[in-house]
């Protein structure tokens, strides 16, 4: 398309303007020595003493330190890059830490390490920790992402969810496109959940899809993310509301030594942070970025200019050993308008005529307590969220009629959380219960003209307030050489919503895995459970014209889903495994009005399931994964996956269906080498089978009714997925370069997408040409005559990143 081709000149010569512009802030300077200090501290994980006398080592490498009696370390000379460390005593388990990256200002780490639940005798070997960190509350479907994939990984410039992406069961919508809605193990984008340091935060994406989720760039600040552990199944008893995955991810702490500031330039934002304390016993973490894509757009010629800026912070005081406080903030403001300067091109012209002007506001602020006493920790968890949601659409984008409009939409959900746990270490188990009660509060002013058999203008306004509440139990036991672990837990939730959603036994979610090592370093898992999910507040808040709540019989969704897999883990690691999955969902979301699921919908901009909804849809989703994960030295590390699945539902009739996620196979191949002179490369192969999608309804799109109210082409529901596009496959490459000087630290990176230009045609679309080919007939058979426009998308996309810190 001329549209990509003029993307990657302009993106080709501005990332030459400022790669030449950033050379002359070294120019001048000598590079310094490029070896750096890392410092910590060790704590016994029950009493949070001091732990003095260990040993501290740099994992796969030759650089140690001993603890002293305020448990403090400190390891000199390390070159620049990414490291673990190991940490060996007496009478303790053996801890490998995340990873983490040294840089010009050094690392602090704080590692918190467990007491043997009773000491092995002599001539039992003592076990390894495990570097790929599983959990015995989740012994598979789980996986931990350490800041070297987030930071260089090839084509995700820093953006988590594109991290996430490249994973064992986790496809994307219409392959190569631009948005980043998870679609995990063939479940739906609203099947996800997403935490921040415990705190549940409603979307981790802007101009994020309200009553689903996924968007066009990521709203958390790269920089801070420590580690992030996904759960693709198994999901733990305290983290409910997920179907399909949820994503646990931990930021760093604030360096207690010294305040340090970066200042980031993206792919499409730049960004300016700090990283340091506020006093000896408190440290914060701030950051505040804006994008420029809107000007990127607009000098190409693009029908939509999105902007975006974003603020983030943690602050986290240390009372004592056993007392902690946190408060974390996470805020995003969009705006989208539009570009009317189409040079026409129809495939501009088609997206203006459907595309609305977009404002969305989105923020959490939340407060976590941690309390440790005995062999307990309490945890208690705060926190408020809030999405402002407007949408507007003129006919023909032409606002100087009130006649023209066709959507003008505001919606506004809240909810404040509290969340309750406490956990118990008693010997070889552990035991984790809770609570939580949370306050959804949700408002709606919808104006919106549709058209289903004939012209409907919909006109409705909502309040709906509601307590939900939860209630969950969790027991696991790992035997002392390690090489076996069992877990049990139950959860159940319960709303005021209705009477049938009251009854936490309706809402009851049992769940079960094993983990056992049959040869050495080989381990057979199993997982079975029940979960269950509330409907998005959009369909429970939607009301007819009379003012009454259309879906007040809706259920929660569920899923029953078993796991079994095998896999070999290696201390020095290597890991390589296979799962399969098998997940059966209930009590789904079905249209009324369009006989197709409601998820299905989910994948564009806007909002989805304000409609009349039946909670009878069928579904299912069943395959197997394959897994490779190699850190061969601290300079090469290899990943793959394959996954080979299905996603399907139930009809009316009883026939199955392929859901709208049905790509059937999915492959990553990716890799990182770290060369002499602080140059790193990267490479990634994505494959994905084509997604299914549903041939045109050309008559009905045609009519100007119709046309007039959507903008956009309609589909033919009775031959709902029938049709499947084309294979997908794409190579991005990175290349990163680091120099050091002795007040700040500069890096690059040119990440290059899709280099071998390989191009991706979507579903064929109707454009209206204006031009009413029975202008004689009545209104209601009046149609245009319509053009069909090819969609092609795909082209080479370099970008540059560019990075100073001080």
């Amino acid at each position: 398309m001329r549209t990509d081709f003029k993307l990657y000149i302009f993106r080709l010569l501005f990332s030459m303007l400022i790669v030449s512009g950033t050379s002359l802030l070294y120019a001048s300077d000598e590079e310094a020595p490029k070896s750096y200090t890392l410092n910590g501290v060790i704590l016994d994980k029950e009493n949070r003493e001091p732990v003095a006398f260990a040993t501290v080592s740099i994992w796969k490498g030759t650089k140690f330190a001993i603890s002293d009696s305020l448990g403090r370390f400190k390891i000199d000379n390390l070159p620049a890059g990414a490291y673990r460390i190991q940490v060996d005593l007496l009478g303790y388990n053996q801890y490998i830490s995340e990873e983490f990256m040294v840089s010009s200002s050094g690392y602090f780490i704080r590692a918190e390490i467990e007491q043997e639940s009773r000491m092995l005798n002599q001539i039992t070997v003592k076990p390894k920790a495990d570097p790929f960190r599983r959990f015995p509350e989740s012994p598979l479907s789980q996986r931990s992402i350490g800041v070297q994939e987030i930071e260089r990984n090839p084509g995700a410039n820093r953006d988590i969810s594109r991290v996430i992406a490249s994973l064992p069961g986790v496809g994307a919508v219409n392959a190569g496109g631009y948005r980043n809605d998870l679609l995990v193990r063939g479940g739906g984008p609203s099947e996800n959940r997403f935490f921040l340091d415990g705190i549940e935060i409603p979307t981790i994406n802007h101009f994020s899809t309200q009553g689903s989720s996924g968007g066009p760039a990521g709203i958390i600040d790269a920089d801070f993310i420590r580690e992030v552990d996904f759960y693709a199944g198994t999901f733990p008893v305290n983290k409910g509301g997920a179907l399909s995955s949820v994503l646990d991810i931990k930021l760093k702490d604030g360096d207690p030594i010294r305040n340090s500031y970066k200042f980031t330039v993206g792919a499409s934002e730049a960004g300016l942070s700090s990283n340091g304390h506020l006093s000896k016993r408190t440290n914060y973490l701030v950051s505040a970025r804006t994008s420029y894509l809107q000007f990127l757009f607009k000098a190409i010629g693009l029908p939509f200019l999105p902007s975006f800026s974003d603020v983030q912070f943690k602050i986290e005081t240390r009372f004592d050993n056993r007392h902690e406080l946190t408060f974390i903030g996470l805020a995003g403001f969009d705006d989208m308008t539009l570009n009317d300067n189409t040079n026409g091109e129809e495939s501009r012209e088609y997206i203006l005529a459907y595309l609305p002007v977009i404002q969305q506001e989105v923020f959490t602020l939340g407060a976590a307590y941690r309390y440790f006493y005995g062999r307990n920790t309490l945890n208690l968890y705060l926190s408020h969220s809030y999405l402002n949601n407007r949408n507007t659409k003129y006919r023909g984008n032409d606002e100087s009629s009130v006649d023209n409009l066709t959507l003008k939409y505001r919606s506004v959900e809240q909810e404040t959380k509290f969340r309750l746990e406490n956990v118990t270490r008693m010997s070889d188990f552990r035991v984790t219960a809770g609570f939580g009660a949370d306050l959804p509060q949700y408002s709606n002013d919808t104006y919106q003209k549709i058209f289903l058999a004939q012209p409907v203008t919909v006109n409705y306004n909502s309040d709906l307030t509601f307590v939900k509440y939860s209630i969950f139990a969790n027991a696991n036991y790992t035997s002392p050489n390690k090489k076996f672990s069992a877990n049990i837990g139950a959860r159940a939730d319960a709303n005021s919503y209705s009477s049938y959603m009251s009854n936490p036994l309706n809402q009851f979610s049992p769940r079960a895995s094993l983990s056992y090592e049959f040869a050495k370093n080989f381990y057979i898992n199993g997982a079975i459970g029940k979960y269950y999910q509330l409907p998005p507040l959009t369909a429970l808040g939607f009301k007819n014209s009379n003012g009454d709540l259309v879906n007040k019989d809706m259920k929660y969704l569920g899923s029953y889903q078993a796991a079994i897999g095998l896999d070999y883990r290696s201390g020095e690691g290597f890991q390589f495994g296979i799962e399969f999955f098998h997940k059966l969902h209930f009590n789904g979301m079905y249209s009324v009005a369009d006989s197709i699921p409601v998820e299905g919908k989910g994948v564009n901009y806007g909002f989805v399931g304000n409609e009349e909804i039946s909670s009878q849809l069928e579904s299912k989703a069943f395959g197997a994964e394959f897994s490779f994960r190699w850190f061969v030295s601290d300079k090469l590390n290899l990943i793959s996956s394959i996954t080979i699945f299905r996603s399907q539902f139930k009809t009316l009739d009883g026939s199955w269906l392929p859901n709208s996620w049905d790509n059937r196979r999915l492959m990553t191949l990716s890799g990182g080498y770290k060369l002499p002179k602080s140059y790193i490369i990267g490479a990634k192969f994505r494959y994905s089978g084509g997604s299914p999608y549903t041939p045109l309804d050309e008559l009905r799109s045609s009519y100007v009714a119709a046309w007039d109210a959507s903008g956009r082409s309609y589909v033919d529901n009775s031959k709902y997925n029938s049709e499947y596009l084309k294979q997908f496959n794409q190579l991005d490459i990175r290349v990163d370069k680091e120099f050091y000087f002795e007040k700040f630290s500069l890096k690059l990176y040119l990440d290059i997408q899709n280099v071998l230009n390989k191009k991706y045609k979507n579903e064929d679309v109707l454009l209206s040409t204006g031009v009413i080919e029975n202008p004689q007939d009545p209104y209601s058979q009046q149609r245009y005559i319509m053009k069909r426009i090819q969609i092609e998308n795909g082209t080479v996309l370099p970008s540059i990143g560019i990075t100073i810190q001080f």
